[in-house]
C-alpha cells in the first residue's frame, strides 16, 4: 500500500509540472511541445498503473496455496503437504534509458521496480540528462525515500564503464537497456561472463515493416502510415521504415500519403503550429542523407524531400522514397529519421518473404486490411512481439511492450512488466 501511494504521489507532481517538463524535453530533443507534453502524461500514466499493480505482487490469485499429495521418486514415500508460491523483488536494478522518450522510458522501468519493492540505479542518455534529473527531484518531492530511484548522469565514455559495473557487480540483480541490438549484446555478453547470472530486459532496435494490402483502406493506411513514421521524426524503435505496398493500392497510397507530408511544418518545436522539430544531432541527420543518396543511387525515386532541411543543421525534410530496393541500407537497417522507403509487393507470401529476409529485427510490425480473416491470421505469421492492425500508435499502459531476435528480451508495461521485477518462490510444507 506505501509504495502505491509514493507512486500515485510521484505522478501527481509530474502532471502538476507538466507544462515545465514538457518544455525542458522540447529543449533537450527537439520533439515538438505537443509531443513533449503527451510524452508527460503518458509516463505518468506508468506509475498510475503500478500502483494498483503492486496491491497484487503474486498476481490476480494472491500467489498459490495448493494441499496436495506431493509425489516423490518410486523409491521413497509420498508425502502429504501444501505447494505454496509467492513473488518476491529481485533487489537492486541498473538502468540505461534513452534521449528519444526521456521521461517515459525510464516511469516504465522504475514503476514497476518501485512496485516490486526494487531500488534502481538510472543511467539517462548523455543527450537528455535535464529530464531525468527533473524527474528525480519530483520523486523525492513526492516522498519517494533517498537511494530508492537514482540518477546517474555521466558521459559517453563513463556509460560504458557503468554497462560493464551494473552487469558483473553482483550487488546489481536485474538490468534493463532500451538502446541498439550491438550495444545491447554486449551487456547480454558481460551479465553471462561477470559474477552472477542475473535477469535482463532489452529493448533493441527496431525497423518495423508496414504492409497496405489490395483491400486496405488507403485513406485508414495513410493515418496510420503518418502517426507511426513521423512522430519524433521517426526516431523512435517502433516507427515504421520498411513500407510494402500492394502493387495495386501503390499509386493512390503514395499520392495521398506525400500530401500528407507537405503539410508537415518542420521546425522549433516551442513554436505553435510546428509539427516536426529536428533530429538529435548533425551525426544522425548525415546517417540520414547518407541512406538516402544510397537508395536514389540504386534506383529509389524521391516523390518529397530527399535533402536537409533549410531550418538548421541537424533538421531534414520529411521524406517518400518509391522504388526502393531489399538491398538497401534505408531498407535493412533501422533509419531514425522521417524517411519513408516503399517498395511494392504482389502477394502475402512476397511480402512475408521480404518481412523476413530483410532483417532480424522483430519489435514492430503494421498492416493494414479490410479483410477479417487476414486482421487475425496474418499477425500469427509475423515474427514480431507487437503488431498494428490498421493503426500507427499501439505504444500503452496496458499492453505488454518488447520484441523477439534481434529486438530484444523481456516486456514492459502491463502486469508483465513487473513480472521481470519480481522472483517467483516454491515452498513446500509437510503435513506429516
Amino acid at each position: 500500500m506505501h509504495r502505491g501511494g509514493l507512486l500515485k504521489s510521484w505522478a501527481s507532481h509530474i502532471r502538476q509540472n507538466k507544462k515545465d517538463l514538457a518544455t525542458l524535453m522540447t529543449y533537450e530533443c527537439g520533439k515538438p511541445l505537443p509531443e513533449s507534453l503527451g510524452e508527460v502524461e503518458y509516463g505518468a500514466s506508468f506509475l498510475d498503473f503500478y500502483a494498483s499493480e503492486c496491491l497484487r505482487p503474486n498476481g490476480l490469485g494472491g500467489g498459490t496455496i495448493i494441499p496436495t499429495p506431493f509425489v516423490k521418486p518410486p523409491s521413497v514415500k509420498n508425502t502429504r503437504g501444501t505447494v505454496m508460491t509467492y513473488n518476491e523483488a529481485v533487489g537492486v536494478c541498473g538502468f540505461i534509458t534513452p534521449w528519444n522518450f526521456p521521461l517515459a522510458m525510464i516511469t516504465r522501468k522504475v514503476g514497476p521496480a518501485i512496485a516490486a519493492g526494487c531500488t534502481s540505479l538510472v543511467k539517462p542518455s548523455e543527450l537528455t540528462p535535464l529530464t531525468a534529473m527533473a524527474l528525480e527531484v519530483l520523486a523525492r518531492r513526492a516522498g519517494v525515500p533517498e537511494g530508492v530511484f537514482n540518477v546517474l548522469t555521466l558521459g559517453e565514455e563513463d556509460t560504458r564503464r557503468f554497462g560493464e559495473v551494473i552487469c558483473t557487480d553482483d550487488r546489481v540483480k536485474k538490468i534493463s537497456f532500451t538502446g541498439s541490438t550491438r550495444v545491447g549484446k554486449i551487456l547480454l555478453k558481460q551479465c553471462a561472463e561477470g559474477g552472477i547470472v542475473k535477469k535482463a530486459s532489452m529493448e533493441l532496435g527496431g525497423n518495423a515493416p508496414f504492409v497496405v494490402f489490395s483491400d486496405a483502406d488507403v485513406d485508414v493506411a495513410v493515418k496510420a502510415a503518418m502517426a507511426s513514421k513521423f512522430r519524433n521524426a521517426g526516431q523512435t524503435c517502433v516507427c515504421s521504415d520498411r513500407f510494402l505496398i500492394h502493387e495495386d493500392v501503390e499509386e493512390e497510397f503514395l499520392e495521398k500519403l506525400v500530401g500528407e507530408v507537405k503539410k508537415i511544418k518542420v521546425g522549433d518545436g516551442m513554436v505553435a503550429g510546428v509539427t516536426m522539430g529536428p533530429l538529435i544531432s548533425t551525426k544522425a541527420r548525415e546517417g540520414v542523407e547518407e541512406k538516402v543518396k544510397e537508395a536514389v543511387a540504386n534506383g529509389a525515386e524521391v516523390l518529397v524531400g530527399g535533402e536537409r532541411h533549410e531550418f538548421g543543421e541537424q533538421y531534414y525534410m520529411p521524406t517518400v522514397l518509391k522504388g526502393v530496393s531489399k538491398e538497401d541500407d534505408i531498407f535493412k537497417t533501422e533509419t531514425f529519421g522521417p524517411v519513408v522507403a516503399s517498395m511494392t509487393f504482389s502477394s502475402d507470401e512476397e511480402a512475408l518473404d521480404i518481412i523476413k529476409s530483410s532483417s532480424k529485427t522483430g519489435l514492430a510490425s503494421y498492416y493494414c486490411t479490410q479483410s477479417a480473416d487476414r486482421m487475425f491470421n496474418f499477425s500469427r505469421r509475423l515474427e514480431h512481439g507487437m503488431v498494428g492492425v490498421n493503426e500507427g500508435i499501439i505504444s500503452s499502459v496496458v499492453a505488454p511492450f518488447g520484441g523477439v531476435g534481434e529486438s530484444g528480451i523481456g516486456r514492459e508495461g502491463n502486469s508483465s512488466g513487473m513480472r521481470e521485477y519480481l522472483e517467483e518462490k516454491y515452498v513446500f510444507v509437510n503435513h506429516n
